[in-house]
């Protein structure tokens, strides 16, 4: 019995020096802060509930803090400096100031967390997509610090520059570009219209026409192939099958001898120009 009386005489003393007490704690919209006091961690809603930053709170009661203030630069940086220090890449917003980043190093992340994966990352106040960052992890949740200052710029302007030309994720290649890098990217154009697989399909079809001097119509998807409609240079509509591996020519749509296979899309072009002539 008494050891009971003196667990509860310290629950009392506890909540009565955190209503006493302000603290430091980050917070994202509509999630809510916790704080330790007296070896005891304290869960409250913020008020005003839909408060996003850094800020200093106070208990009102039991389940609700309010913001004091909003935390200054150097508060938040004395915060952070409690928890390790996660190195990533930004790949895309996810809502608010929450963003989805892979690591920077896959060896150093499984070291840190024991697990390798996408982590969504809070209170961004700067970046772009493919911008380098620098996290902090408190056990649960991973909080921005600051952008990479050490990074070579150059690597996130590539990535820009590829998603710009709808570079699909297999024919990214540059120089110094590592596995975790692909990987952002790939991340990144999963949530672009354009980068979607009827999209990157039709890219790869009339850029395969083009370059034989054809032109795309339309295509049809019927599993390991499309029946593609396509035109010569000089208006004549074909329509051939085509293989998805590698634009093998499965049938032409013209008579070519049972030699349809010897051709993909590109050079049939030609073959059916020189047979209109």
């Amino acid at each position: 019995m008494p050891d009971i009386r003196k667990l509860i005489n310290q629950i009392a003393d506890a909540e009565a020096q955190l209503s006493a007490t302000q603290f430091l704690a980050p917070c994202v919209k509509g999630g809510r802060v916790r704080t330790k006091v007296a070896g005891m961690i304290y869960t409250f809603t913020p008020k005003p509930r839909q408060f996003a930053g850094w800020g200093i709170f106070q208990s009102v009661d039991a389940k609700t803090a309010k913001v004091v203030e909003e935390a200054d630069l150097p508060q938040i940086a004395e915060y952070l400096q409690h928890f390790p220090q996660i190195r990533l890449r930004l790949a895309h917003q996810l809502q608010g100031q929450t963003w989805l980043a892979y690591p920077v190093n896959e060896v150093d992340m499984r070291q840190r967390l024991k697990v390798v994966k996408p982590i969504a990352v809070h209170l961004v106040t700067e970046g772009v997509a493919f911008e380098q960052i620098i996290t902090r992890w408190n056990g649960q949740s991973c909080w921005f610090e600051e952008i990479d200052r050490r990074t070579d710029p150059i690597i996130g302007e590539t990535l820009q520059s590829a998603i710009k030309e709808l570079t699909p994720v297999g024919e990214l290649q540059f120089k110094g570009m590592t596995p975790e890098m692909r990987t952002v990217y790939e991340l990144t154009t999963a949530q672009i219209a354009e980068f979607s697989q009827p999209q990157q399909d039709e890219k790869r079809l009339r850029k395969a026409l083009q370059q034989g001097g054809g032109e795309l119509n339309e295509f049809q998807d019927r599993g390991d192939y499309w029946t593609v409609n396509w035109r010569t240079a000089d208006g004549i509509s074909h329509t051939s099958a085509i293989a998805k591996t590698d634009l093998t020519v499965i049938s032409s749509g013209i008579c070519l001898s049972d030699r349809d296979r010897d051709f993909d899309l590109q050079s049939l072009v030609g073959v059916i120009e020189q047979q209109e002539w």
